[in-house]
């Protein structure tokens, strides 16, 4: 289906945005790849948009495309995740989103060649491979995946995080300490 054109699904409305996605869990030996960029100050995982007329697992396809360069199968639909966070969207860093994402495994091809020419919103986007038995290490979203991946599963894990109230914390704290002149 051509969906070069389509937009994609989800809206905004006052300061709430609701957002319909489709997400990668590419694991090659004992890595999973992620993406990051210079604006953000973590990793994220592979994935994007739905777009009209288009279904999450060809949209898993082609966003995996777009942003490894590699053509991914996918082997099954793993996660289905309703994520609620603040974010800045249009300048409004009090933007309340709320995601939902399915989740697929991909089937690994053995190596962790990539041929990755990726931009967000203008942005250059870079790939990462991070390591399993690390990955606690790293400042990763969505949160769940640290849990997640550490453990045997079988069918579909449906997820649900909520970002909001540690959001909110950090944010009084933030506010509260005296500022520097």
């Amino acid at each position: 289906m051509k969906t070069d054109t389509a937009m994609d699904l989800g809206f905004i409305k006052e300061n709430r945005w609701f957002r319909y996605r489709a997400g990668a869990i590419i694991v090659e030996d004992g890595c999973v790849l992620f993406a990051g960029n210079k604006e953000k100050d973590y990793y994220y995982s592979i994935g994007g948009a739905v777009k009209h007329g288009e279904t999450a697992q060809e949209a898993v396809c082609r966003e995996v495309f777009e942003e490894t360069g590699i053509p991914y199968e996918v082997d099954r639909l793993a996660v289905i995740h309703e994520n609620f966070f603040y974010e800045t969207i249009d300048g409004n860093p009090d933007t309340e989103c709320h995601e939902i994402c399915f989740y697929f495994l991909m089937k690994p091809k053995g190596n962790q060649d990539l041929n990755s020419n990726s931009y967000t919103k203008g942005i250059r986007e870079s790939m990462h491979w991070l390591l399993l038995a690390e990955f606690e290490k790293y400042h990763a979203y969505p949160s769940f995946m640290k849990d997640y991946l550490s453990q045997e599963h079988e069918g579909i894990v449906h997820i649900i995080t909520d970002d909001r109230p540690a959001q909110r914390k950090e944010k009084e704290k933030a506010a509260e300490k005296p500022k520097q002149n």
